[in-house]
């Protein structure tokens, strides 16, 4: 999910990720087939990662998407033309864009779905998770939403992030599931991969792949800075004072974004102010 901005942040995000994505395949182990959902919130569309072993013939599926079962079957498509099955399907968040077509695809599938809040076979931080071969590896990222994952795929030295590091632009932090004090210690952890050189490439939940990760999650983490200080600036300009430091803020600071992300901005001013102590 792409945010509102109404000004280019001074820390601007690789070249490489500002073409066009029609997904494909990235690493030797994962391949993108995109969802038809594209929009100002969704970008291309969401990005529904199949990772598969080479040489295996048990595949997992990382979030299948809204509903639509042509997407779905485009999905299986891909995964038996590679003499292949699904044999698990894990999801980055709850958000409809990735998990609403989840039941309709573990009937398609046969295959068992494993997320966060999904009862006894919970993922959980550090869990490792091997299909067919394939291993990985569990990140919580919470912030974008309180059951946000990442996947590490430590043999391509890639995370995929779901909607917490996207491929184009930066990711909403909306309230009340939404937590930005979260998001900032998950882009924190983030960075610790990446500076470790375990994770040098970045599979998102939309938009294209990000060869250079490092760059990006210091990106990421300069335009939250500056966001922040943004926000701080027109709460000393007067919207602290406002009858609604909500609109306050909006005018000041989302002024040039398009009215139909407004509703988005809102949610994530709402988290930037409990972030700050501001009642609002």
């Amino acid at each position: 999910m792409t945010p509102p901005s109404a000004q280019p942040p001074a820390a601007q995000p690789p070249p490489s990720v500002r073409e066009p994505w029609a997904g494909g395949a990235v690493t030797e182990r994962a391949h993108c087939v995109l969802a038809p959902n594209p929009g100002p919130m969704t970008l291309d569309g969401t990005n529904t990662w199949v990772l598969l072993e080479p040489g295996a013939t048990d595949a997992v599926v990382v979030d299948p998407g809204p509903h639509g079962d042509a997407h779905l079957r485009a999905v299986l498509d891909h995964v038996s033309a590679r003499g292949a099955r699904v044999a698990l399907t894990v999801l980055t968040h709850h958000h409809h864009d990735h998990a609403e077509a989840a039941p309709r695809f573990a009937e398609l599938s046969g295959a068992p779905t494993r997320a966060v809040g999904d009862g006894h076979d919970d993922l959980g931080d550090g869990d490792v998770v091997r299909v067919g071969g394939l291993e990985l590896r569990v990140v919580a990222t919470p912030g974008h939403t309180a059951d946000s994952l990442s996947f590490a795929l430590p043999a391509d030295h890639a995370l995929l992030t779901g909607d917490t590091v996207l491929g184009r632009g930066t990711t909403v932090v909306a309230h009340p599931d939404g937590e930005l004090g979260a998001y900032l210690d998950s882009l924190e952890r983030i960075a610790a991969l990446t500076g470790g050189g375990d994770v040098t490439r970045i599979l998102p939940g939309h938009g294209p792949s990000v060869p250079d990760a490092s760059a990006m999650v210091a990106f990421y983490r300069t335009h939250r800075a500056e966001r922040l200080e943004q926000v701080r600036q027109a709460l000393a300009d007067g919207a602290a004072g406002e009858p609604d430091p909500v609109e306050g803020v909006l005018a000041r600071v989302y002024a040039e974004v398009p009215q139909e992300v407004w509703p988005a901005a809102r949610l994530s001013i709402r988290a930037q102010l409990d972030h700050l102590g501001v009642p609002w």
